[in-house]
């Protein structure tokens, strides 16, 4: 197996990372993510109703989709209308659980707020990318909403990172594009706080197994450079 060849960039150095907010005029929050030649749009809504189980308690609800554009890859694809799809909830359910861990839901009680991440143009790292995209989208409805007058207190508990970081061949590297995914031997998502604490680390070995070691080296460099990741997101906020 040849390795793809980094050009411009170290192993432990991620793609330049550029981010837009406001870019939809009729979302109640939106922002542009752009992770090398991988494009996120992420918008905000929100809606006046929350799942049966929380009426009536102080907090509200965030639920989070997410969908690839048909021309998001090489070759087009069917537009993804199955709801259903494993891979997709998968990853709906990583950007839930990551979200509600860094927004106040107390500021929107009676409210769901739902995220919708969708991949215009995938070179790896999509899930990491909706995950950044997603928390400046909601950057962007915190800031609307405090200028407004509409919540007196940032609803913004930690400030969010995420990156991909994986073996190839011996090497480890941070935030892979595709080529680099593809053969990566094994690969994790990690998602931090800005101060390095973990909110989630999701993958593993791809093909044989590998050492304790050598996956606390990838959670290890994951967190550092998401916290990274999460510095140069906010410079830009």
């Amino acid at each position: 197996m040849s390795v793809p060849i980094r050009t411009g960039r170290g192993a432990l150095e991620a793609r330049p990372l550029k981010v837009t907010r406001n870019v939809n005029i009729h979302a109640a929050g939106s922002a542009l993510l752009e992770l090398g030649q991988t494009r996120v749009l992420a918008t905000v809504s929100l809606d006046s109703k929350v799942p049966p189980h929380l009426r009536g308690k102080k907090e509200g609800w965030l639920m989070a989709e997410y969908s690839m554009l048909p021309h998001a890859t090489h070759e087009r694809q069917g537009r993804e209308r199955n709801l259903q799809n494993g891979h997709r909830f998968e990853i709906q359910r990583l950007l839930g659980r990551s979200f509600r861990s860094v927004l106040d839901l107390r500021a929107f009680r009676n409210q769901t707020v739902i995220i919708d991440c969708d991949v215009l143009q995938a070179d790896g790292g999509t899930r990491v990318a909706s995950l950044l995209a997603g928390y400046a989208a909601l950057f962007d409805l915190s800031d609307r909403l405090i200028k407004r007058g509409t919540l007196s207190e940032w609803p913004l508990t930690h400030e969010l990172g995420a990156v991909s970081v994986g073996y190839l061949g011996t090497e480890l590297r941070v935030d892979l594009d595709y080529a680099e995914d593809a053969q990566a031997s094994a690969d994790l998502n990690v998602v931090t706080t800005s101060a390095g604490l973990i909110l989630e680390a999701q993958g593993g070995a791809e093909g044989s197994p590998i050492s304790v070691e050598a996956y606390s080296e990838l959670v290890k460099v994951g967190v550092a450079a998401a916290a990274e990741l999460s510095r140069v997101l906010h410079g830009q906020l």
